[in-house]
Formats: structure tokens, C-alpha cells, sequence
């Protein structure tokens, strides 16, 4: 079963980029700085930050459509991302190395699967989730602060 991991388009974030942290916080963003490696997960690139790079946390729509699921929670991208990973068939390091929340979605957004794996065997459960021909797309959340880490889609 092939599938696709990838990062969030920069474009939607790209005006905040530089601001001043009052301009951030007239946005309801905040600039902070990675003090350690693991942490500091970048929805554009997939990766960890390492120590001293500056990201932004903001409020991220990660599930737009209408319906019960429709979903919001914060987000870290680092400022300047401009280049969103792209994994196929392949686990990015950030999601191996945590415990993960795992939700399959049908085309009208219905959530019809979830389970909690450790990232280290996250691509056998992307693989039985999608032998459901129903499932359309994954989302995966870090399960410890819940954040939206990545949507998952058929290859």
C-alpha cells in the first residue's frame, strides 16, 4: 500500500514571517525558541528544531471541512519554512520518535478508525487503515499534547 506523508504549504504563513512579536501577538501568534531537540516539531518540514531556531505557534485549521470533526489546535512552523516535506512510503523521524494518535477519514469526513501506536511501527497501522477502501485520508496528532502533526494519504 503506497501512501504519502507531507508537510504543510508554507504559503498560509509566509506574511507572518518576520514580524515584530507585537504584530505576532495582534495575530494571536507567538515566536518562540527551541531550547532542546526533541520539542519543537515544524509542520512544514517534518522535522524537530534544532536549539536557538525561532518558530512560530499559531492556531491551525488542520480539518476545514464542515461537520462534526472540523478541528483546530495549535501548531509550530518555523519561521522562514518554505519547503513542505514530502515522504512516500517512508516515516519522517519526527513521527517515529513519538507516541502518535492515528484517525482515519472517510471522503465526508467521518472519522471511521483511530488507534494510539508508537511511531516506531506507525507504517504497519497506515497500512491497515488503508486496506479499508472507505478511509480517504490519516490524520496524525502527537498523542501526549494533542497537536495535528500530519495527514497521511494514499500514494
Amino acid at each position: 500500500m503506497s501512501y504519502v506523508i507531507a508537510g504543510l504549504d508554507p504559503e498560509p504563513f509566509r506574511r507572518l514571517y518576520g514580524l515584530s512579536d507585537h504584530a505576532l501577538a495582534a495575530e494571536h501568534v507567538v515566536r518562540m525558541t527551541a531550547d532542546g531537540k526533541p520539542g519543537f516539531p515544524c509542520r512544514v518540514t517534518l522535522e524537530d528544531a534544532e536549539p536557538g531556531e525561532a518558530l512560530l505557534l499559531l492556531n491551525y485549521e488542520y480539518l476545514p471541512d464542515a461537520g462534526p470533526y472540523r478541528a483546530r489546535h495549535a501548531i509550530f512552523v518555523r519561521e522562514g519554512a518554505e519547503t513542505p516535506a514530502r515522504y512516500a512510503d517512508a516515516i519522517p523521524e519526527q513521527l517515529a520518535t513519538r507516541l502518535l494518535s492515528v484517525r482515519a477519514f472517510d471522503r465526508d469526513a467521518m472519522m471511521t478508525d483511530a488507534d494510539v501506536v508508537d511511531g516506531s511501527v506507525l507504517a504497519p497501522l497506515i497500512e491497515t487503515m488503508f486496506a479499508d477502501p472507505a478511509v480517504a485520508y490519516l490524520h496524525i496528532h502527537n498523542a501526549k499534547r494533542g497537536c495535528f502533526a500530519a495527514r497521511v494519504d494514499r500514494g
